[in-house]
């Protein structure tokens, strides 16, 4: 099978900057959507929570919208969220079996490419124990596909991706899947502010980010933008800039990003004092625990 991610290593700069962005609840208002009408539901169907459809639906969404593993894998997802489940007073209280996976807790610690198509190969290679998640995440993407559609860019998407294109190559750097992605943007006609389009197939936004940059462009001259802290980690990581989509707030932060952020980035002065100050409001945002625990 050739690596999908081989393209992020033969990418070669076009200029002297390099902007990463997020896609979903970053570019797109598309988080509340497909996790409250997609994934939400998929869960409390596929692994019969039924019984406790209330506490399912609110884990999920703790998880994946309102907490720090905001934007994380779905496969880290569906460990964090059966685990929480499972721990919750109320749904212990009615007897309800949370299921466990450790088939896959074993492939999300050896895999890289956490996405359908190595899902895929490693239950046609014969892990049966994975064929309830495969069930799942292929019901997840059938839904997203029929419901998710006309989700527009937030207000001043275009005009700060026009912006950043004079001086910055533009990549998505997202773990949605690859084939999502490229509607959307398509739909939306912003595909041409992007070089490359990187989804959960290519690996890690970490390893999206180190096979795209490192060694092309000075560490101060690559921003990503994001709106989760798993965007902040695959930053850091690489010694990259970040500018926060503050979640529920992102309309002000587009309009800071394209008022002054990018223009801060391009003149060399955002790291320091102002990356600071993004990244303490930033941290405001999200807790690490649930309310209930």
């Amino acid at each position: 099978m050739s690596d999908p991610a081989q393209v992020l290593r033969d990418f070669a700069p076009t200029k002297e900057f390099f902007v990463g962005i997020d896609s979903d609840g970053c570019v797109f208002d598309s988080m509340e959507i497909k996790h409250q009408e997609c994934f939400a539901p998929m869960f409390i169907k596929h692994y019969a929570l039924q019984a406790a459809s209330k506490y399912a639906r609110e884990v999920w969404t703790f998880v994946n919208l309102y907490s720090k593993t905001r934007g994380c894998n779905r496969f880290h997802a569906v460990i964090r969220a059966l685990d929480l489940l499972r721990t919750r007073k109320e749904v212990q209280a009615r007897g309800v079996e949370v299921p466990s996976f450790p088939a896959l807790l074993e492939w999300v610690e050896r895999e890289s490419k956490l996405g359908n198509a190595t899902l895929d190969a490693e239950v046609t290679g014969g892990n049966e124990a994975l064929v309830p998640v495969k069930t799942w995440s292929d019901a997840v993407n059938a839904s997203v596909k029929d419901i998710v559609h006309g989700v527009p860019p937030f207000p001043l998407v275009c005009e700060t991706l026009t912006q950043a294109n004079t001086q910055a190559d533009c990549m998505v750097i997202s773990q949605t899947p690859v084939d999502a992605l490229k509607r959307e943007w398509n739909e939306n006609n912003i595909r041409q502010f992007v070089q490359i389009i990187a989804g959960q197939e290519m690996g890690t936004k970490t390893e999206h980010l180190a096979l795209a940059t490192k060694e092309k462009y000075a560490a101060d001259k690559v921003l990503m933008i994001g709106d989760a802290p798993g965007d902040h980690n695959a930053a850091a990581a690489n010694e990259a800039l970040f500018f926060p989509i503050n979640p529920g707030n992102e309309e002000a932060s587009w309009e800071r990003l394209h008022n002054e952020a990018l223009e801060k980035f391009f003149a060399g002065s955002f790291a320091g004092e102002y990356q600071q100050q993004l990244l303490d409001e930033f941290e405001g945002y999200l807790p690490e625990n649930p309310s209930w625990a």
